[in-house]
C-alpha cells in the first residue's frame, strides 16, 4: 500500500470488527473504492491473529499508533 487514509478510533470499548466497518465504509463514501487492506498496532489485536473483517485483511504494524487504523488498497491483491 502506497496511500492509505489515517483513521483514529478512541472507542476502546467496542470490537475490532464495527471499527474497521466504521472505517472503510468511511473510506468508501470518501474515495468510491473498497479498502482490501488496514494495519492497526499489534496490540489492538487481542491474539486472533491478523484477521480479515468483510474482505479487509488487518495486519499488525508497530509503525501505526494504538487506537488508529491506516486502511487503504494492497495494489498487489486488488
Amino acid at each position: 500500500m502506497k496511500i492509505g487514509m489515517l483513521w483514529f478510533d478512541g472507542e476502546e470499548h467496542r470490537e475490532m470488527p464495527a471499527r474497521v466497518q466504521a472505517a472503510a465504509s468511511y473510506y468508501r463514501r470518501k474515495y468510491g473504492r473498497v479498502p482490501n487492506v488496514c494495519f492497526v498496532h499489534p496490540s489492538m489485536l487481542t491474539g486472533q491473529g491478523a484477521p480479515s473483517i468483510e474482505g479487509v485483511e488487518i495486519r499488525p504494524s508497530p509503525a501505526v499508533l494504538h487506537g488508529h487504523l491506516w486502511m487503504g488498497i494492497d495494489e498487489r491483491e486488488a
